[in-house]
């Protein structure tokens, strides 16, 4: 993300923090979590379907290959697609699978669909647009591009922010890349550096139609609502569309709210539907004969031993489903359960600081040192915001030891010669258990922007299995090994010094980064 603007607080008013009331959990197990079908569809899965990565290669890699082997469909959502030669060896993949698709009987099968920024899209000559026109003109019944604009850059606002800080105001965030029935969560974009050196989080759920069912509509949802790439290079909505920031802004998100919470609401039913007839079948009283036969027909899955439960965040649509479910989490971790957080962007909004310094868990928080910030060395103002970072760290630290809760919270930061690190995320530790039974994995960063401001979605991820708990463990483990706990002495390391002038202004632009 870009954070260079500083006169955007003095042109948008900051918006409010809404806290979501807290719900009260069930009782012991996984199954305590139940509480978020309630808002969500609750997926139930086998957990040898759940392969938690560890590398950018590796994601990089499974893309590729995902990619070729696809056969009905390809939909991508991400902040952006770089233009170097490993982002144009996934075009090339893409239009291999689709020149495969065409050159078989009858009609192409296949559907690619990508969802990307228009902002951060468009940024430059050379941008993400012109890397995918040449799918659009090669094969345009098969491929749609979309490019979202929020709706709040808009008049006087949009017409006096440059290019590289007009996203400051609100971005499609979202980081999902499907592959028939295969599913990648990530906060990974589509770019060289996400492919190399930057460390991410990374989950391939497999042979999951239900999930990814769900996620091409949530894409297909947004994407009706954004600007359609065209052959030329133009941009259009659909025909009858309200325009992002042309068009009314309250109709606009009125009718973005009631495409995606359609989306939510259509597959919450589905799989109550699906989880009632489950339940009854699987009574002793229902039929033996239809038992019988759908254990013939191969069709009785084994019982799903982890559940998925998609987590939506767009507070311009008035969607706060992501807020709620972690503000309620937060609030219910018991004493001596352990809660580790970890963010590229150290700046949570004011409600998750008051719940983990209020609250009794045990909080293990992992952030970017500022070598690993993805600004550090940048060139004119960008070059400050590692320092900006660092402030807000230490105002954070300084309230924690004034608290005395030192013990309770630690903050710990990640450290790699060569690296920058961009994990996001939450894994939960219940009261005397080693391993994890919950996480949340996707594209949030825990802060204003995430809350307030961008298009988000992650999911949570509950499991009673422990192969998947292992694995889950072992993901955190291997991100904090790389990491230093913060100290008092940390803040007084030359390469900590903040300059007054960022102490000053940070305040003000907190809230675009």
């Amino acid at each position: 993300r870009s954070s260079w603007l500083l006169l955007a607080p003095l042109l948008t008013p900051p918006i409010p923090v809404i806290t979501a009331p807290p719900c009260s959990l069930c009782p012991e197990g996984a199954h305590r979590f139940q509480w978020i079908r309630n808002l969500v569809p609750e997926f139930g899965i086998s957990s040898s379907h759940v392969k938690v990565l560890s590398s950018p290669t590796e994601f990089y890699e499974l893309l590729k290959v995902q990619i070729k082997a696809a056969k009905q469909r390809v939909v991508m959502a991400s902040l952006y697609l770089g233009t170097g030669l490993l982002e144009q060896e996934l075009v090339d993949c893409l239009e291999e699978t689709l020149e495969k698709s065409l050159q078989a009987k009858g009609s192409p099968d296949i559907r690619v669909s990508i969802l990307l920024d228009y902002t951060r899209g468009s940024r430059g000559r050379k941008n993400s647009r012109t890397m995918l026109i040449p799918l659009l003109q090669r094969f345009p019944e098969q491929v749609r591009v979309s490019l979202f604009h929020t709706p709040n850059l808009r008049g006087l606002l949009r017409l006096l922010i440059p290019e590289r800080f007009n996203e400051t105001i609100g971005l499609q965030h979202i980081k999902v890349y499907l592959f028939d029935d295969n599913v990648i969560l990530s906060g990974a974009n589509l770019s060289d550096l996400y492919f190399t050196n930057r460390q991410d989080r990374y989950v391939l759920l497999q042979d999951s139609p239900e999930i990814a069912d769900f996620f091409t509509e949530l894409v297909d949802a947004i994407g009706d609502v954004s600007l359609q790439l065209q052959q030329d290079d133009t941009v259009q909505m659909m025909e009858g569309m309200v325009h992002p920031y042309q068009g009314d802004k309250v109709a606009y998100c009125e009718i973005a709210n009631r495409r995606v919470m359609e989306v939510i609401n259509s597959a919450r039913t589905r799989q109550e539907l699906l989880h009632a007839k489950t339940f009854h079948s699987s009574q002793p009283g229902s039929s033996l004969l239809s038992q019988q036969g759908s254990q013939a027909s191969g069709s009785l899955k084994p019982e799903p031993d982890t559940w998925i439960y998609p987590l939506i965040q767009m507070k311009p649509f008035g969607i706060q489903i992501d807020e709620m479910v972690t503000e309620t989490l937060l609030t219910e971790a018991e004493r001596d359960a352990r809660v580790y957080l970890t963010t590229g962007y150290f700046n949570l909004t004011q409600a998750y600081m008051d719940l983990i310094l209020g609250t009794r868990a045990e909080y293990r928080i992992l952030l970017a040192s500022p070598e690993v910030n993805g600004f550090f060395g940048a060139k004119g103002v960008a070059g400050a915001i590692p320092a900006a970072y660092v402030y807000i760290e230490h105002q954070f630290y300084s309230e924690v030891c004034y608290l005395q809760q030192q013990e309770r919270v630690q903050l710990q930061e990640y450290s790699r010669a060569g690296w920058t690190f961009h994990a996001k995320g939450l894994w939960l530790y219940l009261a005397g258990s080693d391993l994890p039974c919950l996480t949340l994995i996707g594209s949030p960063n825990f802060g204003y922007r995430s809350v307030h401001r961008d298009l988000e979605a992650q999911v949570a991820i509950v499991t009673e299995n422990k192969a998947l708990q292992e694995q889950l463990h072992q993901e955190q483990e291997q991100l904090y090994l790389c990491s230093g706990v913060v100290s008092t002495s940390t803040f007084e390391q030359p390469n900590r010094y903040v300059k007054l002038w960022v102490k000053l202004v940070t305040p003000l632009i907190k809230n675009f980064f």
